[in-house]
């Protein structure tokens, strides 16, 4: 898949990077199909923090469901979910 890699203060870039797999019994897999930067995002964009090259920058999204953890009940495949930052 591909994902928008930090790679140092004011440098981020497209990559291909592993699909996402179930690690956890709570984790959910989501297909994104929206999503927006956070002002967070531009504090380690301009490397006001400690992020470190090569993670993945994102975390405002919107989407559908793919694949949930064996423990989750609340959330189905084919559901649509918003991801806030929190």
């Amino acid at each position: 898949m591909k994902a928008a890699v930090y790679e140092g203060p004011r440098t981020v870039a497209v990559k291909d990077v592993p699909d996402a797999k179930i690690e956890h019994p709570c984790d959910i897999i989501v297909r994104i199909t929206t999503t927006n930067i956070c002002g967070s995002d531009l504090h380690m964009y301009e490397g006001r923090t400690s992020f470190e090259s090569g993670r993945t920058l994102g975390h405002e999204n919107l989407g559908q469901v793919v694949e949930v953890g064996s423990a989750v009940r609340k959330v189905q495949v084919g559901e649509y979910v918003v991801l806030p930052f929190n």
